[in-house]
């Protein structure tokens, strides 16, 4: 297999939070192409059409006039961000416009890194040939059964399998500098389909990983929708209790419509600090509404937020703990937050 078996996130050689918070600039900016999906993925907020359609969120693409105006903004950081991530709620592949919007934020000289997510259906010359001839580094590519029967049962979706993995084949023989890594959650196939997942795949592509289930959406019980109970991380690691987000501290998220989430994983939009439409990315970034957070969750209030303490990225799915620096980094955020409303 010339795939190495490893995490589509990137562990190691990761910048200790603690001796850079507070950020003048974020690390990594999602920006989601399309938050509408195909797929009605029992295990995911968006594949719920009903739970959705009460939330009054916005089902679509985002123009292609508004995330130029966010890649133009970038430009009033002082430093580059680190990565560009286009994906957040949907399936970004449905966004007709996804490689411009790729060409135009390689062009602009300010991300030096962009990556997307997508579940791999529209995997196809026509769309993946100007993807990667536009600059996108690394495509994450969800695989969801092996066989159309299961692909049926957890997505609800008439998945056409072999045409799917003759596809992959094209895009790692055409796939120039791009990584691909593909991922399975262990919950979807059989033990044995486990050993038949990384012979179909595992060497067309650079990473490849049998992840786990994981409760990560607030107010979303992944566990009762799939009847699947879950005793470990994500990545297979051990459940660690943990109660500060770090990724508040690094990154934001901006929505297919333009509001702006201070978390991708803001699937009912309950956490809204922004609106990339009237405001610059920067005036969001450093906002009172997103200072506020940070510093609550500092204060270790982070259990009295009723979205986040509903939330199982801190305890299955965090790369990061920044839990046993929240002293010496709470002054420093408000020392920043008021220089920035002086």
């Amino acid at each position: 297999m010339k795939a190495q078996i490893k995490p589509r996130i990137n562990l190691d050689e990761r910048t200790p939070l603690q001796d850079v918070i507070p950020l003048e600039t974020p690390f990594v900016l999602f920006v989601d192409p399309a938050s509408s999906c195909n797929f009605q993925c029992t295990f995911c907020p968006t594949g719920d059409r009903e739970l959705i359609k009460q939330t009054g969120r916005y089902q679509g693409a985002m123009k292609l006039e508004l995330f130029k105006k966010i890649i133009d903004d970038l430009a009033d950081f002082p430093q580059d961000i680190k990565v560009l991530r286009m994906y957040k709620d949907g399936e970004p592949l449905l966004n007709k416009h996804l490689a411009e919007m790729v060409a135009y934020a390689k062009q602009s000289g300010r991300i030096p890194y962009i990556d997307t997510t997508t579940n791999g259906t529209l995997i196809d010359p026509d769309r993946m040939g100007p993807l990667i001839e536009a600059g996108l580094d690394k495509i994450n590519i969800s695989v969801d059964g092996m066989n159309e029967e299961q692909y049926q049962r957890f997505t609800k979706f008439d998945f056409e399998f072999q045409r799917f993995v003759d596809n992959i084949h094209w895009l790692y023989e055409h796939k120039g500098d791009c990584e691909i890594v593909i991922k399975i959650p262990r919950e979807l196939i059989t033990e044995a389909q486990q050993q038949e997942f990384y012979d179909t795949f595992g060497d067309y592509c650079d990473r490849i990983f049998i992840e786990n289930f994981a409760p990560c959406w607030p107010e979303f019980d992944v566990e009762t929708r799939t009847g699947f109970k879950i005793t470990e991380g994500i990545y297979q690691q051990p459940i660690t209790p943990t109660d500060t987000c770090p990724y508040i501290f690094y990154s934001m998220s901006v929505n297919a419509d333009g509001l702006v989430s201070s978390c991708f994983l803001d699937w009912g939009r309950k956490l809204i600090i922004g609106d990339a439409r009237e405001q610059s990315i920067r005036d969001i970034w450093h906002s009172d509404a997103f200072n506020r957070l940070r510093i609550q969750h500092l204060e270790g209030k982070r259990r009295q937020n009723p979205v986040c303490s509903k939330c199982g990225q801190l305890t299955h799915c965090l790369p990061d703990n920044i839990d046993p620096y929240r002293e010496q980094l709470l002054p420093k955020l408000l020392r920043r937050s008021v220089l920035e409303t002086a």
